[in-house]
């Protein structure tokens, strides 16, 4: 009886997480098919940080969006053991001479970090969203695509591109709930050197569970507008498109 009621208090609560609970108790231990699910998370974690980035299928991808042919830069990164191991050698440019000064107010990297799976899932429909979102006004380099790649190779990058304001969308770090999310990093006037605190992430995009293209976008395209009158991102830059929102619900009601 105990257990059909444990099952019963659990399972309206595992619908709305992808984390861990109420998993059950077998002996001492866990219930064997808990265990299996946990190995298979832990598997499919490890198998999106070592899944090769497919460069030139994302590249046509991209280029299908019409914002020009994307530049491929790599990190000084020489495989992927020596990347989990050095996360300095991520951070610089082996050879930037293939990426235009452009002056664009805003230049994008399409990075594949910890979890090149997430940039093959999500990169090209959130890139498209994220444009989409961005007032018209503004110009849009050519997109970047990096290997390999830290968030603060971007600032490498940006520099060379000549862009007010960069984004870098990369892999992040593949958890036991989820392996494929994405995040957006975000500097105002990027250049080698940035802190961490200099920048602004919108993180956990992977819809349908997580947060969803259209969702991020709005969020983006806020913060590249507040980076630009404020003159800075990081620390002092804050996301207040959903306050935008509630102001907005509170008139309509009033």
């Amino acid at each position: 009886m105990s257990g059909s009621v444990d099952r019963d208090f659990w399972a309206p609560l595992r619908s709305a997480t992808q984390a861990r609970i109420g998993l059950g108790r077998a002996g001492d231990g866990l219930p064997t098919a808990r265990v299996l699910e946990f190995r298979a998370a832990h598997a499919a974690a490890r198998d999106a940080v070592h899944q090769p980035l497919d460069v030139p299928a994302l590249a046509t991808d991209v280029e299908r969006l019409g914002l020009g042919a994307p530049i491929v830069v790599t990190s000084r990164v020489s495989d992927r053991g020596e990347y989990l191991r050095r996360p300095d050698l991520g951070r610089l440019p082996e050879d930037l001479s293939a990426v235009p000064g452009t002056g664009a107010d805003v230049g994008v990297v399409l990075a594949d970090g910890l979890s090149p799976r997430a940039l093959t899932e999500h990169g090209v429909a959130l890139l498209e969203a994220v444009v989409a979102a961005l007032p018209r006004h503004l110009s849009v380099a050519p997109p970047v695509i990096a290997t390999s790649a830290r968030v603060a190779l971007g600032d490498h990058i940006g520099a060379a591109l000549g862009v007010r304001t960069l984004l870098v969308l990369i892999g992040e770090r593949p958890g036991l709930s989820v392996a494929d999310s994405l995040g957006v990093y975000l500097t105002h006037e990027p250049r080698p050197g940035r802190a961490d605190a200099e920048r602004n992430c919108v993180s956990n995009i992977h819809p349908p569970e997580g947060l969803g293209y259209a969702a991020a976008a709005r969020v983006v395209a806020g913060l590249v507008d507040g980076a630009r009158r404020l003159g800075r991102s990081g620390v002092d830059l804050k996301d207040t498109t959903r306050a935008d929102r509630l102001d907005s619900a509170t008139v309509g009601e009033l």
